[in-house]
């Protein structure tokens, strides 16, 4: 038998089965001519939902229930022309235009712009610049946006539906200076080098009581990590609004959660205002960038040495013009989540500049648990498998392990809405933060984004670099005598994302550290993310709490580290 002639045959079959277009329609999606600007690069995407309560693009989202999305990238695209979203576009929730059932949908259309740096390393990439919203696609200042339509879809009929990005996305007012709440921008050099244009770093500071009045006042920092800050979150000055309309928190379960806040946030007002209470300076800082809302706080050969600028030159001006105190033993760290790993992560890269991390529900401190992968040892990030099958990790749950979409179906929402590492997504993030530096100039992939099979070289790098149990661990003997007393962990032992897994792994050598860490690590009973260590409130008072919370230990440690001689009265009138 001629099998080679038989297998040819086949193949040349199968290419011409392949060839031949499936019948569905098609998305059309035109830059008008009457655009700003002659040519847009970025990505596109195509955003279909049942629901026309909000707009499309304010209805995406990883679950099972999110509204579906298409995305093409687009190079030099000019005004009056037009992308094509077809059959063989990747989509998320439906992996492709014709598995999306027909029927009346509301559509819209998103162009999100990519400028063209030049970095320092001579390489050139095509990154979404931040311009205001907290790589927010959605609001990012200058993207164009399509007027919603509803339409009629069949995945069996052919043609074309059009939607025209007829719209701006307006730019977004920078906040002004009140009383207590103060604006710092401030260019950093190390990152203008880096990126190969100026960057700039943003602090919203909370300044204490009459602190126009006491001039030879210095005072302690509190940094507190965490996604952008538009604002100062969770303080104002004024009682809740009486003609407040109720917001629903999803999240708690709660019918008017945006009551609480208000009345969180003017309880914290009251309570910064007294009389006994200690003053202090607390800065969110705002270190948005091409891939991100957030840099992770630390250097990255992706997106840039933000760790070094943000501890060397941005918190020693800040001090400077806020009568800081400028000492390692008067600066603190905390925060939740992202802010967690953050918090924790600076104190262990910069052990001597900083005198304690309160990390509440860390992202993941041991990559052995990254969530639910162990990135050394599993071949395939996505799925647990076996010689004869395979189980797919979970995403997400709830406190009775209920999961809305698992790892493969958040990192293909990522890659509708991104390719090359561009999402401004979670797993995104962290490889550009954690990975090195590819050829083309964007993160290598830590694994294959569709198929989820992990590459163990850059695994190792993670490793070496920001595995922090494992950097810990490794440098123990070094680091134990600047960390003793500063490493302080709280996480729910029900996390909605597996986080407390990890931390279990970094409190396994924690115990036995020697000579010991002399700090805290503990875990809330069935508490979700992000609990803080606060055993008397549920995560949604808690969370926010995080100013005040940690003061009593901070204070502690204060008065245990100060150097003879160290200023610890200026700052409590």
């Amino acid at each position: 038998m001629n099998c080679g002639k038989f297998l040819l045959s086949a193949a040349a079959a199968s290419l011409a089965l392949g060839a031949v277009p499936a019948m569905a329609e098609t998305f059309k999606v035109t830059v008008p001519a009457s655009a700003t600007d002659a040519s847009f690069d970025g990505r596109i995407m195509v955003i279909l939902t049942p629901d026309g309560e909000t707009e499309p693009r304010f209805q995406t989202r990883p679950d099972y229930f999110g509204a579906q999305m298409f995305g093409v990238t687009v190079d030099g695209l000019k005004r009056g022309e037009s992308a094509t979203i077809g059959g063989d576009v990747l989509g998320f929730p439906a992996e492709a235009l014709g598995k999306v059932p027909a029927g009346r949908y509301h559509a819209q259309a998103v162009l999100h712009r990519y400028d063209t740096y030049r970095l320092a390393s001579g390489k050139t990439v095509k990154l979404p610049a931040p311009r205001g919203a907290g790589q927010n696609w959605r609001l990012e200042p200058g993207n164009l946006v399509s007027t919603p339509q509803v339409i009629d879809f069949d995945p069996a009929k052919p043609g074309a539906i059009e939607l025209t990005l007829d719209k701006v996305n307006p730019a977004i007012a920078e906040p002004k200076d009140s009383e207590f709440i103060r604006r710092f921008k401030f260019r950093s050099e190390k990152l203008s080098k880096f990126w190969g244009r100026d960057i700039y770093l943003r602090g919203h500071v909370l300044v204490p009581k009459d602190f126009d009045k006491h001039p030879e006042a210095h005072y302690p920092l509190m940094i507190f990590h965490g996604h952008f800050p538009a604002d100062f979150g969770g303080f104002r000055t004024t009682p809740p609004d009486p003609d407040l309309k109720c917001e629903p928190s999803e999240r708690f379960n709660l019918p008017c959660y945006n009551r609480t806040e208000q009345e969180e946030a003017y309880n914290f007002y009251k309570q910064w205002v007294s009389e006994k209470f200690p003053r202090y300076l607390v800065v969110e800082i705002d270190h948005s960038n091409p891939y991100y809302d957030d840099s992770y706080a630390v250097n990255s050969a992706n997106i840039g040495p933000y760790g070094d600028a943000i501890t060397y030159e941005f918190i020693p001006a800040l001090e400077k013009k806020f009568r800081g105190l400028g000492k390692n033993w008067s600066r603190f760290m905390y925060g939740g989540s992202t802010g967690g790993w953050e918090a924790l992560g600076v104190q262990v890269k910069y052990p001597d500049q900083y005198n304690g991390a309160f990390a509440a529900c860390p992202d993941p401190i041991d990559f052995r648990q990254m969530m639910l992968t162990n990135i050394y040892k599993d071949k395939n990030a996505y799925y647990h498998e076996g010689p004869f099958t395979k189980v797919a990790r979970a995403g997400k749950r709830d406190y009775l392990d209920n999961s809305p979409y698992t790892m493969e179906m958040e990192n293909r929402w990522e890659l509708v809405m991104g390719d090359k590492t561009r999402s401004g997504g979670q797993w995104d993030i962290w490889e550009a933060v954690f990975s090195p530096n590819g050829a083309d100039g964007y993160p290598q992939r830590i694994w294959d984004k569709r198929t989820g099979v992990i590459d163990p070289k850059v695994a190792d790098y993670w490793r070496e670099n920001y595995d922090l149990r494992h950097i810990l661990e490794r440098d123990w003997k070094t680091l134990a005598p600047k960390l003793q007393g500063k490493i302080h962990i709280y996480v729910g032992d029900m996390d909605n994302f597996y986080l407390n897994n990890a931390v279990y792994l970094m409190e396994d050598f924690l115990k036995k550290a020697d000579p010991p860490y002399q700090g805290e690590v503990d875990y809330g009973d069935r508490a979700e993310h992000c609990w803080s260590g606060d055993h008397a409130n549920p995560n949604a008072i808690s969370r926010l709490r995080y100013n005040t919370f940690y003061l009593p230990k901070i204070l502690k440690r204060i008065e245990a580290s100060a150097p003879p001689g160290a200023d610890l009265t200026s700052w409590r009138y």
